[in-house]
């Protein structure tokens, strides 16, 4: 039994005090819920306010990206073992915005994977087509890239260790989503994919969903056998809705 993971992605919103003020509100309303794992990932800054905050209970935080150096000369940017400095436990890699805004590449998504390893973060490996990738076919060519590029040169130990995030490109922040049977479909591929590593750490990977996930369609996702939770965008940024999903 895979044990899901519910996690929220901030992306550039809020700043310390917001994040304060969303857990203290957030946390009553999952301090019950249990079988799952609760992660959110708020802008670095913000990552010392949602450790204190979310201490003592459920709730994991996680960054939204990392350098693959563990320091240096690298100005702007942000290295595993500082993220696991402040508390943090979990990172997002490669996510689609990363990708299409930032120049990340499947060889950038392998570096920092395995670096986040190295610092004893978990990360939350993403990939996922565009629109005009799935009304030309080609998903799981797109995907299979993906896999092969930035997941397929780990150890079998250090996949052990990852979470994947399949995100539909073309449902992310456009009220579109998936069906529960286009994202099965997606998620049995890369499920497909992970069996380079063995079949029982095919059977074991978690493999979450991400593409407007919402209160009123995460308990009919979360039903399909292939998805083993959510990377939920903007509903993660008001506590009752996320915790709405968290306890689909």
């Amino acid at each position: 039994m895979r044990t899901p993971v519910m996690a929220g992605n901030w992306k550039m919103y809020k700043n310390p005090a917001e994040t304060r003020t969303f857990f203290e509100a957030f946390l009553p309303l999952v301090q019950n819920t249990a079988d799952r794992e609760i992660v959110i990932c708020p802008p670095f800054v913000n990552l010392p306010a949602a450790v204190g905050a979310a201490q003592n209970s459920r709730v994991e935080i996680g960054a939204q990206n990392l350098y693959w150096a563990r320091e240096g000369a690298y100005t702007g940017e942000i290295s595993g073992p500082m993220i696991h400095a402040v508390g943090a436990k979990w990172v997002i890699i490669g996510h689609s915005e990363r990708r299409q805004y930032f120049g990340e590449t499947d060889e950038t998504v392998y570096r920092r994977t395995v670096a986040a390893l190295e610092a004893g973060l978990k990360p939350i490996v993403c990939v996922g087509e565009n629109l005009g990738q799935r009304e030309s076919g080609a998903t799981e060519s797109v995907l299979g890239d993906q896999f092969a590029g930035g997941i397929t040169p780990l150890t079998a130990d250090q996949f052990a260790q990852i979470v994947i995030a399949y995100e539909p490109v073309w449902a992310i922040g456009t009220g579109k989503t998936a069906t529960p049977d286009m994202a099965n479909d997606a998620h049995r591929f890369l499920r497909s994919q992970a069996a380079k590593f063995g079949q029982s750490a095919a059977a074991a990977v978690r493999i979450l969903y991400g593409g407007s996930v919402k209160a009123d369609n995460a308990k009919i996702l979360m039903g399909q056998s292939e998805i083993d939770g959510a990377l939920v965008g903007g509903a993660s940024l008001d506590p009752k809705s996320f915790a709405a999903i968290v306890n689909f």
